[in-house]
């Protein structure tokens, strides 16, 4: 039985998201990406710049199948076996404690999450990274408190129906926390369907 799982998304966003990546992360860098979900991104990046070490992760265990069969079925050497990894649990870190991590990925996570998971991806993403590495977000984001989009604001209210502690979060509360982990903003790239890439560097 085919454990791939499929997000529509994945396929309209990737090209544009391996654009900013290639322009941003060096070459022969081992990358952590935090909450992988279907795997579709990382097969996809890791297939499309061979010289990254892709490591993949992801708290739900029908999405690290998920990733697993993407691999098996790529047979894709730069994509490792994907991590358990809760960002909302102390000390996450130490889980990659043993690799060299370069740059940590993170795709459309933290509006579909508590504010906790972004607390925590940050914590352990400054405890993980040296001066000059790179963290990326991407998704949707709210500037100065507004949304950017009327499909934002549904977006938003749709999360929220679904979970009073996901939404749309506000950017510069975003930069507020990622500035507690030593993280610098270095770049906010306009993406299709009114998303952004956020781009912070350790400091």
């Amino acid at each position: 039985m085919d454990a791939r799982q499929y997000a529509p998304a994945t396929q309209r966003n990737r090209e544009a998201i391996l654009a900013v990546l290639s322009e941003n992360l060096m070459p022969q860098s081992n990358i952590l990406e935090i909450a992988s979900g279907t795997g579709e991104h990382a097969i996809f990046f890791a297939s499309n710049s061979k010289s990254w070490h892709w490591i993949p992760s992801d708290i739900n265990p029908t999405a690290r199948e998920s990733i697993v069969a993407w691999k098996n079925t790529n047979n894709t050497d730069n994509l490792a076996l994907p991590l358990d990894i809760n960002v909302t649990q102390d000390n996450w870190s130490e889980l990659v404690a043993d690799r060299a991590i370069d740059a940590i990925v993170n795709i459309n996570m933290i509006h579909i999450s508590p504010w906790s998971a972004c607390l925590g991806l940050m914590k352990g993403a400054g405890q993980i990274l040296s001066g000059g590495n790179i963290l990326y977000l991407y998704g949707p984001f709210k500037r100065n408190g507004e949304h950017t989009a009327v499909s934002n604001a549904r977006f938003d209210e749709s999360l929220r129906d679904r979970s009073s502690t996901w939404g749309v979060r506000d950017l510069e509360a975003v930069i507020e926390t990622a500035a507690t982990a030593n993280f610098q903003l270095q770049q906010i790239v306009e993406m299709p369907a009114n998303n952004l890439s956020v781009i912070f560097v350790k400091s």
